[in-house]
């Protein structure tokens, strides 16, 4: 329980009726008598503006600067959320911190399996970060945060917040171009989680791929890594390998979730725990709508359009191209690439008509990425679904443009996971979760 009255780690004039809660929240409609509110400023509004309606809906207290019932009283309601978050955090006994162009929440879902640790939901902006580690921080488990950038010192921040005693890179790709100029910018700025805070000691991993960006640096996956799995072997059931002798079956997984294992069991090995237990453990992870997520019936769907870059395009290509019948790409567009994205995206284009029998290509850019093109997704639809046969396999993947402002998004980002629900039904009526 997160108790107000308790000694805090700012100052605070806290009211007494402020009571204790189990989550905190910064969106009000979230709020609840288990549920605090935390009011920090947004980019249009104040969360001040919300502060009476968490408190009529029963918020135990509410982190603010204004002179409210239950209210936690602060000058600067953002900087004592993080300055609570770095008090907890200290109490954890392993901090994970995973970053990188792709791959970023499968890693994290499979360390946090070999390892038995809390991890971050979905959302991994820094308020989230903060209230994460303020909720996890006591629970005496390794906690795993991923971390994500989209701009220049970004990474730098977090690492102050998180203070990961382990720092992954995934995958070095062209993503969030607009913002970080160039994949040596990306490389730069997502190496800031192996220095950790004021270069302070952290236990540092990079994927294969990432390797040659970081020479020197213990590598995982496959291959010509430091920590290699043996005998990978991936089929439409799923991955097979062994790590340290035992052995390791993930169903319905690909190669990036193999090398994703590898590194749970890496920290795992390192951390202590039984590998065999950790192994058994990687066999039950579910990773969320959208990250490669297999649906099979009398033709499968490849769930995997939460996010996109040219990295992960490829990857999920590659995994496509290892099923049996005909294998169909619906692909969109690719957001934040910058100026070279006409070219990154013929660049997946060619890649996807190499590795599918069949290319579709929607919105922007629809030409280059499938031999198929559509202006809009309703269009996309109804051409699919119009040729869609047993035992097809589909993969769906695009950007969502969940960064941008619903009004950007409705001009630039693709939702394909409206694609992925008519291909659903289509295939078993109604589709369920």
């Amino acid at each position: 329980m997160l108790d107000p009255q308790a000694p805090l780690p700012f100052q605070a004039t806290v009211h007494p009726e402020a009571r204790a809660a189990r989550r905190l929240t910064w969106d009000s409609r979230e709020a609840s008598p288990d549920v605090a509110f935390v009011a920090l400023p947004g980019e249009r509004m104040h969360g001040n503006a919300f502060v009476e309606q968490a408190l009529a809906a029963g918020a135990p207290f509410v982190l603010t600067d204004l002179d409210v019932p239950r209210a936690v009283r602060v000058e600067d309601a953002r900087a004592a959320l993080f300055d609570w978050a770095r008090a907890e955090r200290a109490r954890a006994p392993l901090v994970v911190g995973v970053t990188g162009s792709a791959g970023k929440t499968t890693a994290k879902s499979y360390v946090a399996a070999a390892l038995d640790a809390l991890f971050m939901p979905v959302f991994n902006t820094m308020p989230a970060i903060a209230c994460f580690l303020i909720e996890s921080g006591g629970a005496g488990r390794p906690l795993v945060v991923e971390m994500g950038i989209d701009r220049v010192g970004e990474m730098a921040e977090l690492v102050d917040l998180v203070r990961p005693d382990v720092g992954v890179i995934t995958t070095i790709g062209p993503a969030h171009l607009e913002q970080l100029g160039s994949i040596e910018g990306i490389a730069r700025e997502k190496g800031v989680i192996l220095r950790g805070v004021d270069g302070g000691p952290v236990r540092a991993l990079v994927g294969a791929q990432a390797a040659a960006f970081y020479p020197g640096v213990d590598s995982y996956g496959f291959g010509d890594v430091t920590f290699a799995g043996e005998g990978l072997r991936v089929t439409p059931e799923g991955a097979s390998f062994s790590f340290a002798g035992v052995p390791v079956s993930l169903p319905l997984a690909s190669t990036v979730q193999a090398e994703a294992a590898v590194l749970g069991l890496v920290l795992a090995r390192e951390a202590g725990v039984d590998l065999a237990d950790a192994a058994s453990r990687l066999a039950g992870v579910s990773v969320p709508d959208g990250r490669y997520r297999v649906h099979r019936g009398r033709f499968t769907v490849i769930d995997d359009a939460y996010n996109a870059s040219p990295v992960a395009v490829r990857a999920a290509l590659d995994a496509l191209s290892g099923w049996e019948g005909r294998r169909i790409s619906v692909l969109g567009r690719m957001l934040e690439l910058g100026p070279t994205e006409q070219q990154l995206h013929a660049e997946v284009g060619a890649y996807a008509r190499d590795r599918a029998d069949l290319t579709f290509g929607v919105g922007a850019f629809a030409a280059e990425l499938g031999e198929r093109a559509f202006a809009t997704v309703p269009e996309l639809v109804g051409a699919l679904l119009a040729d869609i046969r047993d035992g097809d396999v589909v993969l769906v993947k695009a950007s969502r443009g969940i960064s941008w402002t619903p009004e950007r998004r409705a001009q630039e980002g693709v939702g394909l996971d409206v694609v992925v629900n008519a291909l659903l039904e289509a295939r078993d009526g109604p589709a369920s979760v």
